[in-house]
């Protein structure tokens, strides 16, 4: 279904842009749509702090947020696990997370916004496309150090993440 929200856009017919994507539980993406002007990354996984990840701790749930990139564009977000395959003994079925969503100026259109607070900008989680662009120096979660910047890895003294600078 968020597939099909997605792809439906007649231009005649102007309705919210949307944006899509589906991750395994390793953050592998395996789909990916963008009409919302979000970037989503084309290698690796995305930003650990997208709702998308968040979603396999409560399967089934669906998962709203409000998201800032680090252009200052905020986005909509929602997400839910799904299970993908056949069920045998012994044999776990695949889970696998969707997102959708779509630029901040459309909340008024998508009914799971009413839940947020739009009008803080606090309260919008800061993310990013993934750790390795990120200029998000702070980042408690970054897994990867920046492609574009140097950081001192002090092996002396221990934090939430080798990567965080401050």
């Amino acid at each position: 279904v968020a597939h099909r929200v997605t792809c439906l856009q007649d231009p005649k017919m102007k309705g919210i842009p949307f944006h899509m994507l589906r991750t395994d539980i390793a953050g592998n993406i395996s789909k990916r749509l963008s009409l919302s002007g979000i970037q989503i990354p084309r290698y690796g996984g995305a930003c650990p702090r997208w709702n998308i990840h968040s979603a396999f701790m409560l399967p089934g749930k669906i998962h709203c947020a409000l998201s800032k990139m680090p252009d200052g564009e905020r986005y909509v977000c929602i997400a839910r696990t799904i299970e993908k395959g056949i069920g045998r003994h012994g044999i776990y079925r695949s889970i696998l997370s969707i997102g959708l969503g779509c630029q901040a100026k459309y909340a008024k259109d998508f009914v799971y916004a009413d839940s947020l607070n739009l009008k803080d900008e606090n309260a919008a989680v800061a993310i990013g496309v993934n750790c390795r662009t990120c200029p998000r120096m702070d980042c408690q979660q970054r897994a990867f150090p920046p492609i574009n910047k140097n950081i001192d890895i002090n092996l002396d003294v221990r934090g939430a993440s080798p990567y965080v600078s401050n």
